[in-house]
């Protein structure tokens, strides 16, 4: 995979997580607060600063109410 592919694919999972958050109704500090985080821990991850884990994605998914399947799906159809 080129570094070009790589940083298309990680741009269109950050614009998914921004995505999800605001389907969700939620601002970054209210996400943040649910998962027991700092504001600026959803502002990294949506920024492509940080990247989240399987069980940190898992949590973000559960707090705005979507499986991780759901978002596994969507982030596939996204790169299509």
């Amino acid at each position: 995979m080129s570094k070009r592919h790589s940083l298309r694919q990680q741009a269109r999972l950050q614009a998914l997580l921004r995505e999800i958050r605001r389907e969700a109704g939620l601002t970054q500090t209210d996400l943040a607060k649910q998962l027991g985080q700092p504001q600026s821990f959803v502002s990294k991850y949506e920024s492509g600063e940080r990247r989240l884990d399987v069980l940190e994605l898992r949590q973000v998914c559960n707090a705005v109410a979507i499986s991780l399947e759901e978002f596994v799906t969507r982030l596939e159809q996204s790169f299509e």
